[in-house]
């Protein structure tokens, strides 16, 4: 019986194991820094600075594989501004639906917020960073090697795991709610999952995070996985948390699940596109 080389694979290249652990030593020698100069100025670390120490991990490890960008990300191509169109039109639908139907039942009442206009600007570019540096931390190099060594579904299992964990201290933070936000964010990365697998490229599952945050907090003015935001609109909640969400927003709401998890199963049937590679 031929004994299974502890670093190799059967091509003789490096297991995607270890790839996975080489690029969280390069994320953490960057990030360690960074996050030492946020303390010193007690402001913490930018999101945007996040997303350029995660882009640099992503793109130094892609290239010591001495594989294509276009293999990480996507070839950057019109069916990629396509994909993230696509994307963040579904991101839009799978919260304003939910909105609608609270609408519609009683559940919350609108008003415009004074400074909502003057904030889009802002909470878009911020939900950009967010976006892009979850889906580069989340369905990005890390995800892809698990998918390589172990398969589709294991991956989804152990990323969407550990996406749930990263927000941990908002799930603390929201008491009963707890249990449906912590479904509702397993179930969001199994769908962040399914749109990268079925298009091979970041676009779509960019699109559909960016507009989903987008129009939960800066449009309707909900919070954002527990953080408060201020919104275009101000809801007036008036029903129970399970069928609002609450403070933690739509996204910990029944008719978010209900929401959620139609576009997984509809991206799940979906037989997908493969993006074009350079």
């Amino acid at each position: 019986m031929t004994i299974p080389h502890l670093f190799l694979n059967t091509s003789r290249r490096l297991r995607s194991g270890w790839w996975v652990v080489i690029f969280m030593a390069v994320l953490t020698a960057f990030l360690f820094p960074v996050i030492l100069l946020g303390q010193r100025s007690e402001g913490g670390v930018p999101v945007w600075q996040q997303a350029l120490v995660v882009l640099f991990a992503s793109v130094l490890c892609q290239a010591l594989r001495r594989k294509p960008m276009s293999d990480l990300f996507g070839a950057f191509d019109a069916r990629w501004l396509g994909q993230l169109a696509i994307g963040g039109a579904l991101g839009a639908v799978v919260m304003a639906v939910p909105a609608v139907i609270m609408t519609a039942f009683g559940l919350v009442a609108w008003r415009v917020s004074p400074d909502g206009l003057s904030a889009l600007g802002p909470a878009l570019l911020l939900f950009l960073a967010v976006a892009v540096t979850e889906e580069l931390m989340f369905r990005g190099f890390v995800f892809q090697r698990f998918i390589d060594g172990l398969g589709a579904w294991p991956a989804q299992l152990i990323v969407g795991a550990f996406f749930v964990l990263t927000h941990s201290a908002a799930l603390q933070d929201a008491g009963a709610l707890a249990p449906m936000a912590g479904v509702n964010i397993f179930i969001a990365s199994i769908m962040f999952g399914l749109a990268y697998l079925r298009t091979r490229s970041l676009a779509m599952p960019i699109g559909i995070h960016l507009m989903a945050n987008f129009v939960q907090g800066g449009v309707l003015g909900f919070g954002v996985s527990g953080n408060e935001e201020q919104g275009l609109l101000a809801p007036a909640l008036s029903g129970p948390d399970w069928l609002t969400g609450g403070k933690f927003g739509i996204e910990a709401s029944l008719p978010g699940l209900v929401c959620l998890l139609l576009l997984t199963f509809a991206l799940l049937r979906w037989r997908g596109v493969q993006s074009a590679r350079t």
